[in-house]
């Protein structure tokens, strides 16, 4: 189960919202490049890294975000307003697709052709239905069925992402995720609410006929000292 240290970039910033609310925001640094270094030197595997601007369609980080990826030393999976593929061209690994996802899943569905396993599709929800344009807008979908319109072979991960526990640092939603197994053979990367190490071990142990979790996205709980990255990296990689 691989870890993804999480940066949300916002004018530039390394910032962390709580439940996704732009008027609550923490800033944590102003080198993202950085701290991206730093999660590569811990052992990280990969970095996951957030527009924040670009994904409301208010301004865009994408020169930092290529900086990143052609600087950290690990690979990169990156959204927040990505709509085309081009950014894999210019050193990510992986984009992540959210309301092209939700309101263009036919689109969605050709880029990942178009990009076997280097798409990723990130569904983020509010009690099911899930949210667009940074989380702002609800999309009158709900989680599970753009799960079963979206999967397929191509489709690198599903990266969800329980808005009402994002950042809040009280525990994912494990039911959730164990349902999520059951429903999609795509693999799935937990994000929001990671709070502790018990966290990461609960999610490590969720399993259905032997596929588990592939992996987890953790943001506040490493810049606030929670645990390190060494630690959590014990956890889900014993």
């Amino acid at each position: 189960m691989d870890l993804y240290p999480a940066i949300d970039l916002r004018h530039g910033r390394c910032v962390r919202l709580f439940q996704g609310d732009f008027d609550q925001e923490t800033v944590y640094g102003d080198d993202p490049v950085a701290v991206a270094k730093g999660y590569a030197r811990a052992g990280a595997r990969w970095v996951h890294v957030v527009d924040l601007d670009a994904s409301r369609g208010d301004g865009s980080n994408r020169d930092l975000v290529v900086r990143v990826a052609k600087e950290a030393g690990i690979p990169v999976e990156t959204g927040g307003g990505v709509r085309d593929g081009s950014l894999l061209d210019e050193g990510v690994q992986r984009i992540v697709l959210g309301s092209v996802a939700a309101d263009e899943p036919d689109r969605a569905i050709e880029l990942a052709r178009r990009y076997p396993g280097r798409v990723a599709m990130g569904l983020d929800h509010w009690a099911g239905e899930v949210r667009t344009r940074g989380w702002e807008q609800g999309s009158g979908k709900q989680l599970h069925d753009l799960v079963a319109r979206l999967g397929n072979d191509d489709v690198a991960a599903f990266i969800v992402t329980d808005i009402s526990r994002d950042g809040a640092l009280q525990g994912p939603d494990l039911d959730g995720y164990a349902a999520l197994l059951r429903e999609t053979a795509v693999p799935v990367i937990a994000s929001g609410g990671v709070g502790s190490l018990d966290d990461l071990r609960q999610l490590a142990a969720i399993e259905h006929d032997g596929r588990r979790l592939a992996g987890v996205i953790v943001g506040k709980a490493l810049y606030e000292g929670r645990f390190s990255v060494d630690e959590a990296l014990a956890v889900l990689t014993p």
